[in-house]
């Protein structure tokens, strides 16, 4: 005899599926190091096109805990001077940046990521960085040593 088919059972289908429900914003903020100096309170973000003040505003306030005193927002236009191999132009697509106002004696001060590369470039004279490379040029006249002095033109 054979084994009879379970019969699968699934949930009713409710429109929009409200017991899978997530409510998170489907939008972005990402945080720019500004061009020009910025006041200490002032942050600069690349958000959505679809992005409001009020939105950004409350993005802040209430997923990060954020004091916001107040928000502007512009629209950069996307170069249109490229071409590509068809000799078509094309166009960069076009973002918008808001300045966010930290509340009362709120700061942000963007983090330096490489604190030792700025530091090497400022201390660092012309003398230094010649000799560096005269060692380094000196290594490569030398030739590997583990060739046993036989020279690099003969391929072993």
């Amino acid at each position: 005899m054979a084994a009879r088919a379970r019969r699968v059972v699934y949930p009713l289908f409710q429109r929009g599926g409200p017991q899978l429900r997530i409510f998170r914003p489907n939008f972005f903020m990402l945080a720019v190091r500004p061009g020009v100096p910025q006041p200490e309170d002032t942050v600069q973000f690349r958000v959505s096109m679809e992005m409001t003040k009020v939105d950004i505003r409350n993005y802040l306030e209430r997923i990060y805990n954020v004091p916001v005193a107040a928000v502007r927002t512009r629209i950069q236009y996307g170069a249109n001077n490229k071409r590509n191999h068809r000799n078509q132009r094309e166009k960069k697509p076009d973002y918008k940046v808001a300045y966010v106002q930290l509340g009362q004696g709120q700061t942000f001060q963007f983090p330096n990521l490489f604190p030792e590369k700025e530091q090497d470039t400022e201390t660092r004279s012309f003398d230094d960085f010649r000799s560096k490379y005269m060692e380094k040029e000196k290594q490569k006249q030398e030739g590997d040593p583990r060739r046993g002095g036989v020279p690099d033109w003969f391929g072993l």
